[in-house]
C-alpha cells in the first residue's frame, strides 16, 4: 500500500536502501515490547495476555493518555487480525477490573484510578495492508490504528501510520449544546472544570483562536489524531506531539509540545521549560499563545514537534 522510499547520500552517489517485511518475527514483538514507549508512547503492561475465552492478546499497554491499548502482529498473510483484535478490545471492556489490576501492579494504584476507558485503542502491525483492510477500518466507529512497518539492514526499522480518527469540531459540539455536559466524552474526576467546559466559557475571540490551533496541528498530516481527555486536547501521530489546555480566566492558550526547551532560547511570557514542573499532557516545552502574533511564532514549534513524534 505504500511507496516509501529510503536513500544513502553521500557526496559522490545516491543508493537505495532496499526495505523489507518478512514474516513478523518474535524477536520483533520482544524489541517493541522492550522499547514500547519510545516506538509507541505507550506503556508496557503485559505480553501474550490470556483471556478468559481462551484467546491470547500479543501486547497490551497503555498509552501516555491513560487509555488501553492492545497490539495485535499480523504473522500469516491470512491472518485477520483487525477482526482478532476488536474480539479482544470487547472482551476487555467486559474486564476492565484486571487491565486496571495490572496497570496498579507495574505503575501503582493511583495509576489504574484514572484509566481512561472513552477510547480504548487497537494497534495493528503487519508488513503491509491492503487497501481494502484501510477502508474497512475508516468505516468502523472503532479506534484502530493499522502500522506497517520495514526493515532496512539491520539498524533500520520503519514504522508508517495507514490510519487517522477524526473528531467533530468544538463548533459543532457547541452548536448541538452538548459541550460542558458531563455525557460527552468523559466524565469529569475530579470538581476541576474539563477541557470542554471550559471551552464552554471561552470568548468567541478565544474560540477562533483554539479552532485556528486545532486546524493547524490536524493539517500537518494525514497521520493527525485527535483525542479530547479531561484536562487537555491531545494531538498524536504514534505518539502525542501537542497538548492543548484553554484557560479562559487569564485568556490564553496552553500548547506543550515535546520540543527540547534547551535547544531554544526561551522567551518569558511564550516559551517556558517545563521539565521539572507538574502539568496535564506531555511535553517539555510550554508555549503560550494568546493571539495571531503568538500563534504564528509557535508554527515552528509545533513543526518540530510533529517531525519528532
Amino acid at each position: 500500500m505504500s511507496d516509501i522510499k529510503l536513500f544513502r547520500t553521500d557526496s559522490s552517489a545516491v543508493a537505495e536502501l532496499r526495505g523489507s517485511a518478512v514474516t513478523l518475527e518474535r524477536s520483533l514483538q520482544t524489541l517493541i515490547e522492550r522499547n514500547m514507549e519510545a516506538f509507541l508512547g505507550v506503556r508496557f503492561l503485559a505480553t501474550e495476555f490470556s483471556t478468559t475465552n481462551g484467546g491470547r492478546m500479543d501486547s497490551l499497554g497503555i498509552d501516555e493518555n491513560g487509555s488501553p491499548v492492545i497490539i495485535e502482529y499480523k504473522r500469516a498473510s491470512n491472518e485477520n487480525i483487525i477482526n482478532q483484535g476488536l474480539f479482544y478490545l470487547d472482551w476487555l471492556m467486559d474486564h476492565r477490573r484486571d487491565f486496571e489490576w495490572l496497570v496498579m501492579e507495574r505503575y501503582g494504584a493511583d495509576q489504574a484510578k484514572v484509566v481512561d476507558w472513552g477510547t480504548p485503542r487497537l494497534i495493528c502491525i503487519a508488513g503491509d495492508f491492503t487497501k481494502y483492510d484501510a477502508h474497512a477500518v475508516n468505516q468502523m466507529n472503532r479506534n484502530i490504528e493499522l502500522v506497517r512497518y520495514r526493515r532496512f539492514g539491520e539498524e533500520l526499522l520503519l514504522f508508517e501510520l495507514l490510519t487517522s480518527a477524526s473528531e467533530r469540531s468544538t463548533r459543532e459540539i457547541l452548536n448541538d449544546g452538548e459541550i460542558g455536559s458531563e455525557p460527552l466524552l468523559q466524565r469529569p474526576r475530579s470538581r476541576q472544570k474539563t477541557v470542554t467546559q471550559y471551552l464552554a466559557d471561552a470568548d468567541q475571540g478565544l474560540l477562533d483562536l483554539y479552532e485556528a490551533i486545532k486546524a493547524y496541528l490536524l493539517a500537518l498530516g494525514d497521520d493527525v489524531q485527535i483525542k479530547t481527555l479531561d484536562n487537555y486536547v491531545a494531538f498524536r501521530r504514534l505518539k502525542n506531539f501537542a497538548c492543548v489546555e484553554v484557560k479562559p480566566q487569564i485568556r490564553h492558550i496552553k500548547v506543550f509540545a515535546k520540543v527540547d526547551p534547551g535547544s531554544i532560547k526561551l522567551e518569558p511570557g511564550f516559551t517556558r521549560d517545563v521539565r521539572n514542573i507538574g502539568h496535564f499532557g506531555t511535553g517539555d516545552l510550554e508555549i503560550i499563545v494568546t493571539d495571531t502574533a503568538t500563534f504564528e511564532k509557535a508554527k515552528t514549534l509545533m513543526d518540530r514537534s510533529y517531525d519528532g513524534a
